[in-house]
């Protein structure tokens, strides 16, 4: 799935506008939200981790779960004193989850089990059988990444291909330059390379008889419809503008319902786990 770049590209487009998102740390009071400016925020927001910025960090985040964790992100907090430290994104290869009948389970890092509460995990479209597990887009998309690979392939053979001649010149096979290729290449320099560019041929009409013929194109074989479509499905099991991955053009609309949908879902989905993991009070 991340070989195919129409679904890296809309997955890299949510990952980056997400990251580039400031993270604000709200108190609810009885005059509305306000936000608090505390080492706790500065963690978050500028600090996560010592060896990333916020951007880089969310933006691991985020294509975890929509790609590489196949729904599902895992972050340890590291702490000293009830202070977090650091929080640190683990790679989707390093994770694996044991249930514990259908309603808990544990996370395994490494090969070292941790329980469900000692972790942030970010899940993006919950799984049928385990509400608490993620299972992302992969399956619903798998078909269509291998038709497009297809679809690649089957253009870059047929833009390679030797086989998509304009004339055919049928020659009398009696003629005794026919029978080796430097007497075809012979004939060819006689015949049918005049001596002013768009002059006119002047062949023997007992020998020589030219056909002009339509190469098969792109078009005839309906690639571009069928890759056009598969793209606009990409697009919208993604939740984003068809435009993004090359299908379509640029609208208004579109891109305001992008973002206050997909990335405001998504959003909303981080900040309720951090909310409810990371915060005391």
């Amino acid at each position: 799935m991340d070989k195919n770049p129409e679904i890296m590209t809309a997955c890299r487009r949510i990952a980056s506008l997400i990251g580039a998102i400031t993270i604000y740390l709200m108190n609810n009071t009885e005059d509305g939200d306000k936000r608090i400016v505390n080492e706790l925020s500065r963690k978050i927001d500028i600090d996560p981790m010592p060896n990333m910025t916020r951007s880089t960090w969310m933006e691991g985040i985020v294509m975890n779960m929509l790609l590489y964790g196949r729904g599902n992100a895992i972050v340890v907090p590291h702490t000293w004193e009830g202070l977090i430290q650091s929080l640190e994104p683990i790679s989707a290869s390093r994770v694996s989850f044991v249930p514990i009948g259908y309603r808990d389970y544990r996370v395994t890092i490494d090969g070292k089990e941790r329980s469900s509460d000692s972790v942030l995990h970010f899940v993006f479209n919950p799984d049928k059988n385990y509400l608490w597990k993620g299972q992302g887009v992969t399956t619903c998309m798998r078909d269509l990444a291998d038709t497009l690979k297809q679809a690649s392939a089957t253009s870059k053979a047929f833009l390679k291909s030797e086989y998509k001649p304009s004339l055919i010149v049928k020659v009398d096979a009696m003629v005794d330059e026919f029978s080796s290729p430097e007497g075809r290449q012979k004939i060819i320099d006689d015949y049918l390379k005049p001596a002013q560019r768009g002059a006119p041929w002047i062949i023997p009409a007992d020998q020589l008889s030219v056909e002009q013929v339509r190469p098969l194109s792109l078009a005839d074989l309906a690639i571009n419809d069928s890759v056009m479509l598969d793209k606009k499905m990409i697009a919208a099991i993604l939740g984003v503008p068809p435009y993004l991955i090359g299908a379509g053009e640029y609208k208004r609309e579109e891109w305001n319902a992008f973002i206050q949908s997909t990335i405001m879902t998504i959003c909303k989905s981080i900040a309720s786990e951090m909310t409810k993991k990371l915060i005391i009070k």
